[in-house]
């Protein structure tokens, strides 16, 4: 199973090519290969891609988009809506963090974890710290996402457990993620884990749900 090729998928998701990305897909799953496989070596490989176009000359919104279109077909065919069996293993928030508009890695990691039984309260994308306490509050969340593409919002991030802890909400994990934030470490940006990706995410969060917290 680990030798199935996925350089079709990448292309065609680079391509901005929805149909043939589902083509793909279906490919991939009558040759064996799992949902988790297929994102972790197929759609976030073209994830990476496309995060380092946001950050050289090459920049191409148009792409972008048609790119995550793509992508958000994609998983739609893998973690099908309403898929998720309930009750809910626990409740996660994820967000952008204020002045960072890209929310494809958000997105992902949104349908593996509701395709994996968590309840997601997704913030959305350019959301203010004050907004995400609010929503932490109110929802009492096992743990808070953060997904952040650009350098930018590091500060923000390092602001998050301490606005926590104001809030007496000391014991929700934060977790970050992202092409920005994976290249720092747990203790450099304030938080309890940094994911290298979606199912990194997920694993870290099995762990916690296992002991009970």
């Amino acid at each position: 199973m680990n030798d199935i090729p996925m350089n079709g998928l990448i292309a065609a998701i680079l391509d901005g090519d929805c149909a043939e990305s589902a083509i793909r897909v279906e490919q991939l799953r009558k040759a064996g290969a799992s949902a988790e496989r297929i994102v972790t070596h197929g759609i976030e490989p073209a994830m990476s891609a496309l995060d380092g176009k946001c950050t050289l000359e090459e920049f191409n919104l148009l792409e972008i988009m048609l790119a995550g279109r793509a992508v958000t077909e994609v998983m739609k065919l893998l973690y099908p809506e309403g898929s998720a069996a309930a009750p809910s293993k626990a409740t996660v928030i994820i967000a952008t963090l204020e002045g960072d508009v890209h929310d494809l890695g958000k997105n992902i990691l949104k349908m593996v974890l509701t395709g994996s039984r968590y309840r997601v309260v997704d913030c959305g994308k350019d959301c203010p710290l004050e907004k995400l306490a609010d929503c932490a509050e109110r929802e009492q969340p096992l743990a808070i996402g953060i997904s952040g593409l650009i350098t930018n919002v590091i500060p923000q991030v390092k602001q998050v457990k301490d606005l926590l802890r104001v809030r007496k909400l000391e014991w929700v994990k934060v977790m970050a993620g992202g092409a920005a934030l994976k290249q720092s470490t747990a203790g450099k940006l304030n938080v309890d884990f940094v994911a290298e990706s979606a199912f990194d995410t997920l694993h870290y969060l099995e762990g916690l749900a296992g002991d009970g917290r």
